[in-house]
């Protein structure tokens, strides 16, 4: 009777075993692994004998904001927004809790990648002829004059972040539609007399080298090379201005 019992719990635990392993449920498979915190989102202690910088950006700017970081370590406390900053509609809906209630010396800020692309119903990248595009141009030109408004009041030194290249063949974007969009920033930014970082030029010229097949991402060599482009573009601001 006792062997009856141990052969039933060892065929029991086999089959068990054998379960698990088919359901993905096995030891190794029951705890996902934890997403590791971007670094770009990492809390910024300020050297107060420094002056304040902050980036606000899509994702191309998460990708440089840590190169950016490293680049004016020991010049600048380089913060940038918390999250993706999205098309314009979602920047004026957050745009104060962004800059909060310290002051800035210099914002550099970009929106148009995602304001251009075309999404569903639901906000869903689709492609183009299966959606409307977010944040039509007319309305994103309305939404950008809304915003530098709002940046010039925090009396920071402004400069604009022209947006980079759709290349061929990425999803739910249309080539060519960076330059007009970037058209209407460029005179909004004219008007206003703020400084532009002309990164679409930049990384036109060398997309092959620095971007992602038929994606508007960089790579990480891609990310650093634009990071170079926006910390000349700050520190022309510090070296002119007394902070």
């Amino acid at each position: 009777m006792q062997r009856t019992t141990i052969c039933g719990l060892m065929i029991f635990a086999m089959s068990l075993t054998a379960t698990e392993a088919q359901d993905g449920r096995g030891k190794d498979q029951a705890r996902p692994k934890k997403r590791q915190p971007n670094p770009a989102f990492a809390k910024v202690v300020d050297d107060p004998a420094l002056p304040r910088v902050l980036l606000i950006g899509d994702s191309i700017s998460i990708g440089y904001t840590v190169p950016v970081q490293e680049l004016l370590k020991g010049q600048a406390n380089v913060h940038r927004i918390p999250v993706n900053g999205g098309p314009t509609t979602n920047g004026l809906k957050h745009i104060d809790k962004w800059l909060g209630d310290k002051p800035w010396d210099v914002i550099h800020f970009n929106w148009g990648l995602h304001d251009l692309k075309y999404i569903d119903e639901e906000g869903a990248l689709v492609d183009v002829e299966k959606g409307d595009q977010q944040v039509p141009i007319e309305k994103y030109e309305q939404n950008l004059r809304k915003l530098v408004a709002r940046l010039q009041e925090t009396k920071a030194k402004l400069i604009w972040r022209s947006t980079t290249p759709v290349p061929e063949g990425a999803k739910g974007r249309v080539v060519g539609d960076a330059v007009k969009y970037n058209a209407v920033a460029a005179a909004i930014m004219a008007e206003q007399e703020i400084s532009i970082d002309d990164q679409y030029t930049f990384a036109l010229s060398r997309l092959d080298e620095i971007q992602r097949s038929a994606n508007v991402h960089f790579t990480p060599e891609g990310s650093q090379r634009l990071a170079t482009q926006v910390v000349s573009a700050i520190q022309r601001e510090l070296s002119t201005h007394s902070f």
